[in-house]
């Protein structure tokens, strides 16, 4: 149960640390690499992750509320009971992660990277994902219908049962190159 405020944690490097029930506040990670990290009840609010590497990261019951997540790496990661609140989380890289009741709101994951990932009651509310890489993720029961994009990379066999707007279907038809005539 500890707080982590108003501090900068540049330059570290660590492999499978651990840390339960700590909240970050306010808190700027520069060049930091922190794979293998484990996560549980942990709270980041209006900290800077940009490029931060979590690549193989075990993430329980965490929330990144204002947070900025540019470029920030979770390869191979796995979230559950998840929430990204308000985060600005451009050109993140969940490729092969999986993703189980994670909520993604108010936030922006543009030109994101979820390849190959694997997802259970992933839930987005007002969020842009335009040109976000959603490709071979099974998109069954999937709802898209409050996202923001004009183009997504996706495979045509994975879009079943994804759940999306009527406009949305306009970005996808062009994506297959159909031409609706009105």
């Amino acid at each position: 149960m500890a707080l982590v405020q108003d501090c900068v944690i540049e330059d570290q490097e660590a492999n499978k640390a651990t840390f339960d029930m700590v909240k970050f506040k306010n808190v700027l990670f520069s060049n930091t690499s922190l794979t293998g990290i484990e996560l549980t009840d942990v709270i980041f609010e209006k900290c800077d992750l940009s490029n931060i590497d979590f690549s193989g990261a075990i993430i329980h019951r965490t929330e990144f509320r204002d947070c900025k997540m540019m470029g920030m790496n979770l390869t191979d990661a796995t979230l559950r009971n998840v929430v990204l609140n308000h985060c600005l989380a451009d050109y993140a890289n969940f490729r092969f992660s999986n993703m189980k009741q994670v909520i993604i709101q108010d936030s922006f994951l543009r030109k994101a990277d979820f390849g190959y990932s694997k997802w259970l009651k992933v839930e987005f509310y007002q969020a842009d994902i335009d040109q976000a890489q959603l490709s071979d993720i099974d998109l069954n029961g999937i709802d898209l219908s409050d996202c923001a994009f004009n183009g997504l990379g996706v495979n045509v066999e994975n879009l079943r049962g994804c759940i999306i707007t009527r406009e949305q279907a306009y970005v996808f038809a062009n994506l297959f190159g159909l031409i609706i005539k009105e």
